[in-house]
C-alpha cells in the first residue's frame, strides 16, 4: 500500500535512539525526508542522517528557545515539514516509590517526558498554522495506560500523552489544519538500549510476558511501523485522537503461567 509519505518532511525527536532509529528508517523507506533530532548522540544522529539522506539537528528539548529554533531548522533542512514524531524521552532506571521519590526526580522526569513534548508540539503547531496541514504522532508507553510501580513520575508524564494532551490537541489542530491529526503510540516492553540493563535480569522477560497475549517482547521495528501508519494520511486519514498499543496484547493482569 502506498502510504503517501514520499517527499514529506518528518521530524523525529530522539531520532537516533533505540526506537527513534527504526522510526527514522521506516519513514525514509517510504520516501520521506527525515530530520533526526538528537541531544547527546550526535555521532549516531549524523551517521543515520547521512545514511538516510536526511539532516541531523541538535536541540535540548527542555529549553524553550532551542525547541522554538528546532522546527524552523527542520523546515529549512527538509524543504517542508509535515509530520512531527514526538519520540524523545527518559525512563529513570531506579525503582523509587512515591514516598521515597524526591521532588527533584519528579520534576526532572516530567520536564524531559512531558514539558519537552508540549514545547515540540507547540513549535510544530505554530508551523502548521502557516501551512494549513500537518500530523503529530506522540510516543507514550504502556506505563501511561496501566501505571508502573516505582516509576510514577514516568507513568504520569506518559499518561498525559495518551490522555488529556492527546485528546486536547486532536481538537485544536483542526482549527488551523482541517485535516490535521494527532495520535499516540504506546509501546510496551521493547528490546532497546534503554531497556537492556533491566532485561539483563533473566527472569524479567517471563514476568513481563505473563501479562501479554503474545509470549514475546516487542521490537523497535514494531513500534516504528505503527508510527508510520498513523502518520500516513493514505492509511490513517480518518484516525485521530487514538492510542495504538504495541505491546503484544498486554493487560493490567496476569494472563499466563510464567515460563520456567
Amino acid at each position: 500500500m502506498d502510504t503517501g509519505l514520499a517527499d514529506k518532511g518528518v521530524l523525529v525527536t530522539g531520532g537516533a535512539g533505540g526506537i527513534g532509529s527504526p522510526i527514522s528508517r521506516a519513514f525514509a523507506a517510504e520516501g520521506a525526508r527525515v530530520a533526526v533530532h538528537y541531544r547527546t548522540s550526535g555521532e549516531r544522529a549524523h551517521l543515520l542522517a547521512d545514511e538516510l539522506g536526511g539532516a541531523a539537528l541538535h536541540a535540548d528539548l527542555t529549553q524553550e528557545s532551542q525547541v522554538d529554533a528546532l522546527v524552523p531548522a527542520a523546515f529549512r533542512a527538509l524543504g517542508s515539514l509535515d509530520v512531527l514524531v514526538a519520540n524523545a524521552g527518559l525512563w529513570p532506571p531506579d525503582d523509587v516509590p512515591v514516598w521515597d521519590m524526591s521532588l527533584e526526580r519528579w520534576r526532572h522526569t516530567i520536564t524531559v517526558d512531558l514539558d519537552s513534548v508540549f514545547l515540540c508540539c507547540r513549535a510544530f503547531l505554530r508551523h502548521v498554522a502557516t501551512t494549513g496541514a500537518g500530523n503529530i504522532v506522540m510516543v507514550s508507553s504502556t506505563a501511561g495506560l496501566f501505571g508502573e510501580a516505582g516509576h510514577s513520575d514516568y507513568a504520569a508524564a506518559k499518561s498525559a500523552l495518551a490522555g488529556g494532551l492527546l485528546k486536547s490537541l486532536k481538537n485544536e489542530i483542526v482549527r488551523i489544519a482541517p485535516a490535521g491529526r494527532v495520535n499516540t503510540v504506546c509501546p510496551g516492553w521493547t528490546r532497546t538500549e534503554m531497556a537492556r540493563e533491566a532485561l539483563a535480569d533473566p527472569g524479567l522477560a517471563g514476568r513481563i510476558t505473563r501479562t501479554m497475549a503474545l509470549d514475546k517482547l516487542g521490537r523497535a521495528e514494531d513500534v516504528a511501523r505503527a508510527v508510520v501508519m498513523l502518520a500516513s494520511d493514505e492509511v490513517s486519514g480518518h484516525v485521530t485522537g487514538e492510542v495504538i498499543t504495541v505491546a503484544g496484547g498486554m493487560e493490567g493482569r496476569v494472563l499466563r503461567t510464567p515460563r520456567s
